[in-house]
Protein backbone atom coordinates (compact mmCIF):
# COMPACT_ATOMS: atom_id res chain seq x y z
CA UNK A 1 0.00 0.00 0.00
CA UNK A 2 1.60 3.15 -0.96
CA UNK A 3 1.53 5.67 1.98
CA UNK A 4 -0.45 9.59 0.94
CA UNK A 5 2.03 12.60 -0.18
CA UNK A 6 2.29 15.10 2.03
CA UNK A 7 3.22 18.02 0.09
CA UNK A 8 4.02 21.23 2.09
CA UNK A 9 3.01 23.66 -0.59
CA UNK A 10 -0.33 22.38 -1.04
CA UNK A 11 -1.62 21.28 2.63
CA UNK A 12 -2.51 24.26 4.75
CA UNK A 13 -0.85 25.27 8.27
CA UNK A 14 -2.51 23.38 10.64
CA UNK A 15 -1.90 20.51 8.55
CA UNK A 16 1.65 20.87 8.26
CA UNK A 17 1.84 21.35 12.11
CA UNK A 18 0.23 18.46 13.14
CA UNK A 19 2.79 16.38 10.65
CA UNK A 20 5.52 18.21 12.26
CA UNK A 21 4.47 17.33 15.74
CA UNK A 22 3.68 13.54 14.63
CA UNK A 23 7.68 13.64 13.81
CA UNK A 24 7.19 14.02 10.13
CA UNK A 25 10.53 14.13 8.57
CA UNK A 26 11.12 17.59 6.33
CA UNK A 27 12.68 16.65 2.82
CA UNK A 28 14.19 18.90 0.96
CA UNK A 29 15.17 18.43 -2.60
CA UNK A 30 18.04 21.24 -4.12
CA UNK A 31 18.22 21.41 -7.89
CA UNK A 32 19.71 23.94 -10.28
CA UNK A 33 19.25 25.78 -13.53
CA UNK A 34 21.47 24.63 -15.38
CA UNK A 35 22.36 22.97 -18.72
CA UNK A 36 21.99 19.57 -19.75
CA UNK A 37 22.83 18.92 -23.35
CA UNK A 38 20.43 19.95 -26.37
CA UNK A 39 17.74 17.50 -25.66
CA UNK A 40 17.07 17.89 -21.73
CA UNK A 41 15.33 20.73 -19.85
CA UNK A 42 17.11 23.48 -17.95
CA UNK A 43 15.44 22.07 -15.00
CA UNK A 44 16.68 18.67 -14.61
CA UNK A 45 18.75 18.76 -11.85
CA UNK A 46 15.80 20.29 -10.41
CA UNK A 47 12.82 17.24 -11.83
CA UNK A 48 15.48 14.44 -10.74
CA UNK A 49 16.09 15.37 -7.13
CA UNK A 50 12.14 16.23 -6.68
CA UNK A 51 11.51 12.62 -8.11
CA UNK A 52 13.71 11.38 -5.39
CA UNK A 53 12.11 13.19 -2.68
CA UNK A 54 8.76 12.39 -3.29
CA UNK A 55 9.58 8.34 -3.76
CA UNK A 56 11.45 9.01 -0.30
CA UNK A 57 8.80 11.37 1.30
CA UNK A 58 6.13 8.59 0.75
CA UNK A 59 8.16 5.82 1.58
CA UNK A 60 8.47 7.11 5.34
CA UNK A 61 5.48 9.29 5.49
CA UNK A 62 8.00 12.48 5.72
CA UNK A 63 7.04 16.04 4.82
CA UNK A 64 8.02 17.12 1.16
CA UNK A 65 9.11 20.85 0.98
CA UNK A 66 8.94 22.89 -2.44
CA UNK A 67 11.92 22.38 -4.01
CA UNK A 68 14.95 24.69 -4.67
CA UNK A 69 15.38 25.40 -8.15
CA UNK A 70 18.35 26.92 -8.40
CA UNK A 71 22.46 25.91 -7.30
CA UNK A 72 25.74 26.43 -7.19
CA UNK A 73 25.79 25.67 -11.31
CA UNK A 74 28.87 27.91 -12.15
CA UNK A 75 30.83 25.62 -14.37
CA UNK A 76 28.16 25.49 -16.61
CA UNK A 77 27.47 28.95 -16.89
CA UNK A 78 28.89 29.35 -20.63
CA UNK A 79 25.80 28.07 -21.45
CA UNK A 80 22.60 30.24 -22.22
CA UNK A 81 20.59 29.44 -19.51
CA UNK A 82 22.14 28.51 -17.08
CA UNK A 83 21.75 30.15 -13.60
CA UNK A 84 23.82 29.94 -10.83
CA UNK A 85 24.00 30.50 -7.15
CA UNK A 86 26.80 31.62 -4.77
CA UNK A 87 28.57 28.99 -2.92
CA UNK A 88 27.20 31.20 -0.10
CA UNK A 89 24.27 31.87 -1.62
CA UNK A 90 23.20 28.18 -1.75
CA UNK A 91 24.88 27.74 1.53
CA UNK A 92 22.43 29.77 3.49
CA UNK A 93 18.81 29.00 1.40
CA UNK A 94 19.41 25.05 3.06
CA UNK A 95 20.68 27.19 6.36
CA UNK A 96 17.71 29.23 6.13
CA UNK A 97 15.40 26.48 5.28
CA UNK A 98 16.78 24.53 8.58
CA UNK A 99 16.15 27.53 10.75
CA UNK A 100 11.88 27.36 10.00
CA UNK A 101 11.08 23.93 10.37
CA UNK A 102 13.53 23.82 13.61
CA UNK A 103 10.93 27.23 14.49
CA UNK A 104 8.28 25.02 13.78
CA UNK A 105 8.84 21.85 15.53
CA UNK A 106 10.94 19.31 12.88
CA UNK A 107 13.18 16.54 14.80
CA UNK A 108 15.37 16.28 12.29
CA UNK A 109 15.64 17.89 8.35
CA UNK A 110 16.79 15.94 5.15
CA UNK A 111 18.63 17.84 1.86
CA UNK A 112 17.86 15.53 -1.34
CA UNK A 113 20.63 17.20 -3.32
CA UNK A 114 20.37 17.05 -7.20
CA UNK A 115 23.92 19.11 -8.58
CA UNK A 116 27.01 18.33 -8.25
CA UNK A 117 28.04 21.91 -7.26
CA UNK A 118 25.93 21.92 -4.44
CA UNK A 119 27.69 19.02 -2.77
CA UNK A 120 30.27 21.07 -0.96
CA UNK A 121 27.65 24.62 0.06
CA UNK A 122 25.22 21.92 1.39
CA UNK A 123 27.81 19.87 3.62
CA UNK A 124 28.78 22.86 5.07
CA UNK A 125 25.09 23.93 5.12
CA UNK A 126 24.54 20.35 6.78
CA UNK A 127 27.66 20.96 9.54
CA UNK A 128 26.30 25.09 10.66
CA UNK A 129 22.84 23.46 10.86
CA UNK A 130 23.70 20.36 12.79
CA UNK A 131 25.61 22.65 15.05
CA UNK A 132 22.90 24.42 16.07
CA UNK A 133 20.74 21.46 17.00
CA UNK A 134 19.07 20.55 14.18
CA UNK A 135 20.51 16.89 13.20
CA UNK A 136 20.98 17.49 8.92
CA UNK A 137 21.21 14.90 6.07
CA UNK A 138 22.45 15.32 2.72
CA UNK A 139 21.43 12.89 0.08
CA UNK A 140 23.46 13.03 -2.82
CA UNK A 141 22.20 9.84 -4.47
CA UNK A 142 23.43 6.96 -2.49
CA UNK A 143 24.35 3.93 -5.05
CA UNK A 144 23.99 5.98 -8.03
CA UNK A 145 27.41 4.48 -9.82
CA UNK A 146 26.59 0.62 -9.56
CA UNK A 147 22.92 1.09 -10.10
CA UNK A 148 24.27 3.36 -13.29
CA UNK A 149 26.50 0.55 -14.28
CA UNK A 150 24.35 -2.53 -13.63
CA UNK A 151 21.39 -0.75 -15.29
CA UNK A 152 22.33 1.87 -18.19
CA UNK A 153 23.59 -0.01 -21.60
CA UNK A 154 26.24 2.84 -22.48
CA UNK A 155 29.69 3.92 -20.60
CA UNK A 156 30.30 6.84 -18.66
CA UNK A 157 32.03 9.23 -19.86
CA UNK A 158 34.45 9.21 -16.68
CA UNK A 159 35.31 10.55 -13.46
CA UNK A 160 31.63 9.40 -12.33
CA UNK A 161 30.12 12.18 -14.49
CA UNK A 162 26.70 11.36 -15.47
CA UNK A 163 25.46 14.37 -16.88
CA UNK A 164 22.95 14.61 -19.62
CA UNK A 165 23.57 10.77 -20.75
CA UNK A 166 21.43 7.66 -20.83
CA UNK A 167 21.32 7.72 -16.83
CA UNK A 168 19.29 11.58 -16.77
CA UNK A 169 17.79 11.58 -20.29
CA UNK A 170 15.91 8.28 -19.14
CA UNK A 171 15.07 9.57 -15.42
CA UNK A 172 13.48 12.86 -16.99
CA UNK A 173 12.06 10.60 -19.45
CA UNK A 174 10.00 8.83 -16.82
CA UNK A 175 9.01 12.16 -15.10
CA UNK A 176 8.53 14.59 -17.45
CA UNK A 177 8.64 13.02 -20.95
CA UNK A 178 7.14 16.26 -22.63
CA UNK A 179 10.15 18.08 -22.12
CA UNK A 180 12.72 16.03 -23.78
CA UNK A 181 13.22 16.24 -27.29
CA UNK A 182 15.18 12.85 -28.12
CA UNK A 183 15.49 14.22 -31.65
CA UNK A 184 18.24 16.47 -30.85
CA UNK A 185 20.10 14.02 -28.11
CA UNK A 186 23.75 13.71 -29.64
CA UNK A 187 26.47 11.68 -28.01
CA UNK A 188 29.82 13.55 -26.55
CA UNK A 189 32.55 11.78 -24.75
CA UNK A 190 35.32 14.94 -24.14
CA UNK A 191 38.86 14.40 -23.20
CA UNK A 192 39.21 15.80 -20.06
CA UNK A 193 42.21 18.31 -19.17
CA UNK A 194 44.57 16.63 -16.86
CA UNK A 195 43.72 18.70 -14.19
CA UNK A 196 40.12 17.96 -14.17
CA UNK A 197 38.28 17.97 -11.45
CA UNK A 198 41.11 19.37 -9.28
CA UNK A 199 40.76 23.02 -10.93
CA UNK A 200 37.22 24.41 -11.29
CA UNK A 201 36.00 23.73 -15.21
CA UNK A 202 34.18 25.55 -17.67
CA UNK A 203 32.34 23.12 -18.92
CA UNK A 204 31.50 24.08 -22.69
CA UNK A 205 35.23 23.79 -23.33
CA UNK A 206 35.31 20.34 -22.56
CA UNK A 207 32.04 19.73 -24.12
CA UNK A 208 30.79 21.12 -27.15
CA UNK A 209 27.23 20.10 -26.68
CA UNK A 210 26.89 20.17 -22.76
CA UNK A 211 26.35 16.23 -22.99
CA UNK A 212 28.91 13.93 -21.03
CA UNK A 213 27.82 10.54 -22.21
CA UNK A 214 25.95 9.00 -24.81
CA UNK A 215 21.78 9.87 -24.17
CA UNK A 216 20.23 8.25 -27.29
CA UNK A 217 19.75 4.58 -26.11
CA UNK A 218 17.57 6.40 -22.91
CA UNK A 219 14.02 5.15 -22.28
CA UNK A 220 10.92 5.93 -20.12
CA UNK A 221 11.33 2.35 -19.10
CA UNK A 222 14.83 2.25 -17.70
CA UNK A 223 14.20 6.17 -16.56
CA UNK A 224 11.58 4.53 -13.85
CA UNK A 225 13.94 1.49 -13.05
CA UNK A 226 17.18 3.27 -12.54
CA UNK A 227 14.30 6.20 -10.41
CA UNK A 228 13.18 3.03 -8.05
CA UNK A 229 16.65 2.36 -7.55
CA UNK A 230 17.70 6.06 -6.55
CA UNK A 231 14.30 5.62 -4.15
CA UNK A 232 15.24 2.51 -2.65
CA UNK A 233 18.85 3.04 -1.78
CA UNK A 234 17.98 7.09 -0.46
CA UNK A 235 14.99 5.41 1.45
CA UNK A 236 17.38 3.30 3.26
CA UNK A 237 19.72 5.57 4.34
CA UNK A 238 16.98 8.14 5.10
CA UNK A 239 15.10 5.58 7.05
CA UNK A 240 18.41 4.86 9.38
CA UNK A 241 18.81 8.22 10.15
CA UNK A 242 15.10 9.01 11.17
CA UNK A 243 15.57 5.90 13.32
CA UNK A 244 18.67 7.52 15.11
CA UNK A 245 16.44 10.77 15.82
CA UNK A 246 15.64 11.18 19.48
CA UNK A 247 11.97 10.50 19.77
Amino acid sequence: MTNPLHEAARLAWPVVGDLMTAGALPILPFGAQEQHGPHLPLATDTIMADGVSRGIARNIGGLLLPAVPYGQTTDNMAFPGTVALSFDTTRAIAVDVAEAVKHHGAKGFVIVNGDFGNRAPLALAARQISDAGLRTLVVNYPGMLEIAQQLCTTEPAGFGLYHADEFETSIVLALQPDDVEMARAVAEYPEFPPTFPSEPPDLREISASGVFGDPRPATPELGRRLLAALVAEATTLVTAFRESLPA
